[in-house]
């Protein structure tokens, strides 16, 4: 997964298309978009495009891995096109892929797993048979699997506390999945809780983040990160009482 190149445009199967403007709350202070502000950007085309298909807006899907492929960030004001697909799919899960492009030069790739959720019990079940029928054929029978691949913390992580605020809760009462990009952005822009406290090297050039989701963070959770800073690695991992939920991990993008 970590180096294992994004599934290109299909030429074949469903393709939603939408776009929108990198607007000021999107954006660092240098301009560029930021990594949950993306998160955003794919729930929302994402949402329109389930809509547009007529699938049941009442489905339950839980996101467990993002992978953002960050080629050249947009910047305030730029419009970008956005077209998403299925990029995989296995008998209970199936990966969106998300492509970003701006009209200034901007670019990035987003591949996301999701599990479906029998809403009842909140088990995973199996794929619905619409879903085959509309988003199946432009996977071309790629499977793709929910393993998580980050591991445990590195033994010479340190320690960060993380509170919670009422704006990183969404309707179902945990932390939404795009509120766990902000530490990483903390992180990378060097803000007040960074442990370099300046602009991380790897935003000078291509990168990839990765961020593998846990069962959920509670609104009156007390998280803690383990974080690991280096030049050609940052790597995060969330802790609710001693056990992690979630981890996230940038590096340089594969192949640059």
């Amino acid at each position: 997964m970590l180096d294992e190149p994004m599934v290109p445009l299909p030429e074949v199967g469903r393709v939603f298309r939408g776009a929108r403007r990198v607007r000021l709350g999107d954006t660092d202070h240098n301009g560029q978009l930021r990594l949950d502000a993306c998160a955003r950007f794919l729930q929302d085309v994402s949402n329109d495009d389930t809509a547009d298909a007529g699938e049941d807006p009442k489905a339950f899907w839980v996101v467990r891995r993002a992978v953002v492929d960050v080629v050249r960030p947009p910047t305030w004001r730029e419009w970008v096109d956005l077209a998403t697909w299925c990029g995989g799919t296995g008998s209970r899960w199936a990966e969106r892929r998300l492509s970003l492009t701006g009209d200034h030069g901007g670019h990035i790739e987003v591949a996301t797993l999701w599990i479906y959720v029998d809403a009842a019990t909140m088990a995973p079940a199996r794929l619905p048979d619409s879903f085959a029928e509309t988003y199946a054929p432009a996977a071309c029978g790629r499977k793709v699997k929910p393993r998580r691949t980050l591991g445990a913390p590195d033994d010479d992580a340190v320690t960060v506390a993380w509170p919670l605020r009422a704006v990183d809760l969404d309707l179902l009462g945990h932390v939404t999945n795009s509120a766990y990009w902000a530490p990483v952005e903390e992180m990378l822009r060097g803000g007040p809780a960074s442990l370099r406290g300046e602009r991380h090297p790897l935003l000078a050039t291509p990168y990839r983040a990765v961020m593998e989701f846990g069962a959920g963070i509670a609104p009156d959770a007390e998280v803690e990160l383990r974080v690991f800073d280096a030049d050609d690695r940052l790597a995060l991992w969330f802790a609710v009482g001693g056990t992690i939920d979630a981890a996230a991990l940038v590096v340089p993008l594969p192949g640059q």
